[in-house]
């Protein structure tokens, strides 16, 4: 099984890794276009203004533009403590038992605008680049990564795929036949609506589920059987959507 999670604005300073060498990264038929815009990112970042306008940064965020700055040599960590966040905070992956870190690795990805997609112990540098982010002089992401970001995930998923990254990284990098899930509130006469603000703390908590179990489901009434098992409340909604219900 292989879990994809969206990565997060906000990141973790600091790593005890050496810096930034593409080699070490899962899916290595993608270092030439992550090379490319490493290197389209620390140029840009020369230019404050252009850097906030490309990057949608406020004022306050000089400090975002100073992460790319130096984004070949700040240290680097393993990507599944480098992003944070309500997701990550859900997950929490620092709890997990030496046997859990075994199985995080093994089925832990991470989506990214910068390196396409990682594993959870790839080892990478603090930086900002969102899917919707457009550099200067290059086309809209989705453009650059499809489809050399969908062929790589899908040479390493030899069964089933839990996608859950939101949909502008999807976009990035569709998997087809991936289960995906979808979190909804559920008032007391029975209405239903696509939560927002719940939906990455629940996200978080199907990823764990998914990540600590000694199953291996094999298709979306297997993942509904881990996530129920775990005391989340779900219904099958079609071979390939996971509904989570919170109230």
């Amino acid at each position: 099984m292989l879990i994809l999670l969206p990565p997060s604005e906000t990141k973790s300073d600091g790593g005890v890794g050496s810096p930034l060498d593409l080699d070490q990264l899962s899916l290595p038929d993608l270092t030439p276009l992550r090379q490319k815009l490493a290197d389209a990112l620390v140029e840009l970042a020369a230019d404050v203004e252009a850097s906030s306008a490309a990057l949608g940064l406020g004022p306050t965020q000089a400090d975002e533009i100073q992460r790319n700055a130096a984004l070949w040599t700040s240290p680097t960590a393993p990507a599944l403590s480098r992003y944070t966040g309500v997701l990550y905070d859900a997950l929490d992956a620092r709890s997990f038992t030496r046997a859990g870190r075994a199985r995080a690795a093994a089925r832990l990805w991470i989506g990214s605008a910068l390196f396409g997609a990682v594993r959870a112990t790839d080892p990478i540098p603090s930086y900002r680049l969102s899917g919707g982010s457009k550099i200067p002089g290059f086309g809209t992401l989705r453009s650059l990564w499809k489809p050399d970001l969908t062929e790589a995930l899908l040479a390493e998923a030899d069964d089933l795929v839990v996608d859950l990254r939101s949909g502008t990284y999807q976009q990035l990098g569709p998997v087809p036949g991936a289960v995906t899930a979808t979190v909804l509130t559920e008032k007391l006469d029975g209405t239903r609506s696509v939560v927002s603000h719940f939906n990455k703390h629940h996200k978080g908590l199907l990823a764990r589920a998914l990540t600590l179990t000694t199953a291996e489901p094999k298709d979306v009434k297997g993942v509904a059987r881990v996530a129920a098992k775990s005391g989340l409340r779900v219904e099958v909604a079609s071979p390939t959507e996971l509904i989570v219900l919170t109230e």
